[in-house]
């Protein structure tokens, strides 16, 4: 009975983990956005950038958020790092497709979904070693 009380515990930890990872990585991409909006308005950047660098945020969002939520973890890291990109992809896609009307799936959309759950596996495997 202590076994099945230990384990509850330890998947509500990692969950708890994996919503703060998310968390940081949704704030981390907040900043990053904010300073390329800004270095957007006051250089000669090209617009066509921002597909690739919106890409390129959310993947080095996601390896922070990742590392950071499984570096107290002992194992499935790999596991536990792609549902922080899976859940961090989750809340972006809901909240686009309640403020944009026009709101479908393209192929941007599924490189971004590929993208933030392999960094987020990366991360995880970082995360577990560097904790180690």
């Amino acid at each position: 009975m202590e076994k099945i009380k230990e384990t509850f515990a330890d998947g509500s930890s990692n969950l708890r983990k994996i919503l703060i990872g998310s968390g940081i990585s949704i704030l981390i991409t907040i900043v990053f956005l904010l300073v390329f909006s800004i270095l957007l308005t006051y250089t000669n950047i090209s617009e066509n950038t921002i597909p690739a660098i919106t890409i390129i945020i959310t993947a080095i969002s996601i390896f922070i958020g990742s590392t950071m939520a499984t570096s107290n973890l002992k194992k499935n890291g790999i596991i536990n790092g792609a549902m922080v990109g899976l859940i961090y992809i989750l809340v972006i896609y809901l909240l686009s497709s309640i403020i944009e009307k026009d709101f479908s799936l393209n192929i941007h959309s599924i490189i971004m979904i590929i993208s933030s759950v392999l960094a987020g596996g990366i991360g995880g495997i970082i995360g577990i070693n560097k904790g180690n």
